[in-house]
Order: C-alpha cells, then structure tokens, then sequence
C-alpha cells in the first residue's frame, strides 16, 4: 500500500512538473502496465518551430550569396522523452530528437548538394538521455532524507539552474546557450556519460554527477608569448569530471523527478530558490608556447536565484517570475567560443569591409573563460475569466559578458512576449535580441538584431 502510494506520489511530481499553466493536460500520454497503475510508461512529445529574422555578421554569404539580412524558417527542437517506472525503486529514460534543422544544414552527416540526401535534409536522430536510476531512499511522510542513484546518459550535470533546465517551459524564447558550457565539445548536447546522485533534505535539493567527458582534440596554435595562448578543447584520455548543484527551495517544493528545472510556472507555484554549483574536469585543455604544450583544467561555477510567484488580487491570475545567475568560467588562458543558433553563413571572399571576429551568419562571443551575469524577468498580465485560455507574459533579459580573450565587455539585450493558448503546451513567443559586432578584441563596431517568433506544442 505504502509503494503503491509512493510511486502515485512521484507521478504526481513528474505531472506538475510538465503541465504549468494548462487546465486541461492532466496526465498526459500515460499507460499503465497493470491494473493498479502502479506500474506505467510515460510519453511526452514536443516541437519548436522558429521563424527568424537576423542582421547578419559583416561579410556573410547565405547559400554562395552575399546577404546582410536573411529570413528563415527552421526545427528547433523536435523531441520525445519516455519514461517508465516498473516499482518504486527502478525508472528508466529514453529521450531522442533532433535539433537545429534548417533548409540548409542540420541534416544528416555527409548529406549536401541537391537530392534525396541534400543540404539540410534528414537529420540525424540521436539520443540526448539514456539512463537508469535506482531509489535508495524514497522520501516518507516521517523522513526528510531522500536519495536516488543512477547512470547513463544523463542531464544532472550541475552547475546551474538553467544548465538543468526544461526546454519545454523557458520564460523568454530559449536558453541563452552559455548556461551549457560544454556544448557538443566534451558533452552530448549537454550531457555526458556517468554515474549521479540526487535526493532531498526538507527544503534542500543536491545533485551530484561524475562523468567522462567525450573525447576533444583540437590542436593549440603555437605562439612565442605565454600572455597571447589561447586554450583549445583537448582533453587526450579524458579525466573523470565532477560536477554538483545544491539549492535550497524557501516556499514550495520542487519536484526532482525529473532533472529538467521549470523556467516559469506561471504562478501555480510559489518559489524562491537560492543555488550554487560547479564543473570541474582536469587537463581538459591546452594551450602552446614555444612548442611546449601546457594542459589546463577546466573549473566553472555558479550561483543563481529564482523567483516565481502570484501576486495581486488572486481572481487576477497575476505572476512574477525572475532569474539571475553569475558565472565564473575558467577553460584555460583567453579560452573563447563563438556560437550562433541555427547558424547559416559562410564567409564572402569579395567582402571589402571589416569581418566580424566571431565570423559569419549569427555568430557571437559565447562562451569563454571570464565572468557572466544574466537576469530575465516576466510578468503574466492579469485575466477577468474564471478560466482563461489565452494569457500574456512579456518579459526581459539582460546579459553581461566579460571575456579575458576580449578587451571590452558586452550588453546584450532580449524583450518579447509569450501568448499561452493552452499554458507552455500551446504557445506562441515573440522575441527581439542583440549581439555585439567585435571587429577587433577591444572594439565592438555595432550590435546586430534577431527577431524570432517560435510555435511550440507538446504533449
């Protein structure tokens, strides 16, 4: 009786996990395996559809054409994630998809030209989470302890709130890409292949993971002066990596079913949560001077705030939602990538002006070793209905980005807004950013604007 009213109890967790701001979702794709429903298998599936519009990089070419402004249409995100959960003790996940896909690359490896197998087509469908987790502890009425391990695939990678968070519920259109440090280097989308640790202490959420980073081999250009190297990912053998991410949740309680962390729950929860976490991996880069080759560790960390909570007169549906996190990245000396979501451009040769740094398309200063501040806020907007349908939540985002590799430090701004049709599982968000224009390491030219609209669904 008791297990059969601990796995209902984790069910339940994982449904509110996934269904913020719908009155109609429920369970979702759910089937039992036995008559009592103690046992069952849990689908979810979701698309993201962008349409974008982008001021392009000084000196890009989009298709063998010179461009300067360039709109498209492109897949996100198609994924599905299934779960199941035999007893109260043995879960097992499976997460596949695709990502990125464009009428021009994110296809298959090798396809190109024009044909059945041409640019951009058939994208190659990858695992992003394979697992399994046994419960230690299960949380009791009478024990605030809880602990459950597991191995695989997996997305505890620590660090931060947003390192862990859901693709399905992000307040503004996506995550701002450096809250996943490692992306496609030394991880899988985001994930790497370990061994993890989670549970529970009352209010106090941890999560620990040691993994082996995939393989990097990228080779360091050569210089004569120690203070121009420039760190490369090539981690050889690969160390051990450690990584952990510990919070402590003062109103509600978050479910840690699933590692995926809500980016707004659009005031069906009352949260405040303060958190820290860390990456570490040794000899993960290089650098070389004078022909010695040097290896750096790389060691990253975090401390973050989350807030979302109702507020006003309750028959208004009124809520806050807000997120800051600083990072603290060390990949090595003047570590630096540039990274550009669904990035089309190449570099036109007859360009005569001065190239962005960063190179072509989309392409900005990302990730690297120095500090990052980022805070986003919204609001959803107030609702005369009993029980509204349609909701509205602008909101804004504001990002500090201080590399060593560059002299001066960026501003980067989004605003936009979100029009929930069924909560997160029908929405449609708008939203305009910039990035800076490095022309030099202490020179940003200009900044340059995108604006995307993204469709989602899931269910």
């Amino acid at each position: 009786m008791k297990k059969t009213l601990f796995l209902g109890i984790f069910a339940l967790l994982a449904i509110n996990a996934f269904s913020q701001g719908s009155l109609d979702y429920g369970g979702g794709l759910k089937f039992n395996l036995n008559p009592e429903g103690t046992k069952y298998m849990r689908f979810i599936a979701w698309n993201q559809i962008w349409l974008t519009s982008t001021d392009l990089n000084p000196g890009t070419m989009i298709g063998d054409e010179p461009q300067s402004t360039f709109e498209d249409i492109g897949l996100r995100r198609l994924r599905l994630l299934a779960y199941a959960q035999i007893s109260t003790r043995y879960m097992i996940v499976t997460h596949i998809g695709i990502n990125n896909q464009t009428f021009l690359n994110g296809g298959a490896s090798g396809s190109s030209g024009t044909g059945g197998y041409g640019a951009g087509k058939k994208a190659g469908l990858f695992f992003h989470d394979a697992w399994n987790e046994y419960a230690v502890f299960l949380p009791k009425e009478d024990k605030a302890f809880s602990l459950s391990i597991g191995a695989g695939l997996h997305y505890y990678m620590g660090l931060s709130r947003m390192t862990m968070s859901s693709t399905l519920n992000y307040l503004a259109v996506d995550a701002p890409i450096f809250n996943w440090p490692l992306i496609e280097n030394s991880d899988q989308f985001a994930r790497q292949i370990g061994l993890f640790a989670k549970g529970k202490y009352n209010k106090f959420e941890y999560r620990l993971s040691l993994n082996k980073p995939f393989a990097t081999n990228q080779t360091p250009i050569d210089v004569n002066n120690e203070a121009i190297a420039k760190a490369v990912d090539n981690n050889n053998s690969s160390q051990w990596s450690k990584a952990g991410y510990f919070e402590y949740q003062i109103f509600d309680k978050e479910s840690n079913f699933l590692p995926f962390k809500v980016g707004t729950y659009l005031g069906t929860k009352k949260m405040l949560n303060i958190g820290a976490g860390f990456y570490n991996a040794p000899k993960a880069t290089q650098t070389s001077v004078n022909g010695v080759i040097e290896n750096h560790s790389i060691n990253l960390l975090s401390a973050d705030v989350f807030v979302d909570m109702p507020v006003g007169p309750k028959e208004k549906k009124m809520a806050v939602t807000g997120y800051s996190v600083f990072y603290n990245y060390d990949f090595g000396p003047n570590y630096l990538r540039n990274i550009g979501i669904m990035n089309q451009g190449t570099v036109d040769p007859t360009f005569t002006g001065d190239y962005a740094l960063a190179g072509p398309g989309n392409l900005q200063p990302t990730i690297g070793t120095g500090n990052i501040w980022y805070t986003q806020a919204g609001f959803l907007l107030p609702s005369k209905a009993e029980k509204p349908k349609v909701r509205i939540q602008p909101f804004a985002a504001y990002t500090y980005k201080n590399f060593d590799a560059l002299d001066q430090a960026s501003n980067q701004f989004d605003f936009g807004s979100n029009f929930f049709l069924d909560g997160h599982h029908a929405k449609i968000t708008a939203q305009y950013s910039n990035r800076p224009i490095y022309i030099t390491p202490d020179t940003i030219d200009s900044y340059k604007g995108q604006f995307i609209v993204q469709l989602q669904i899931y269910l």
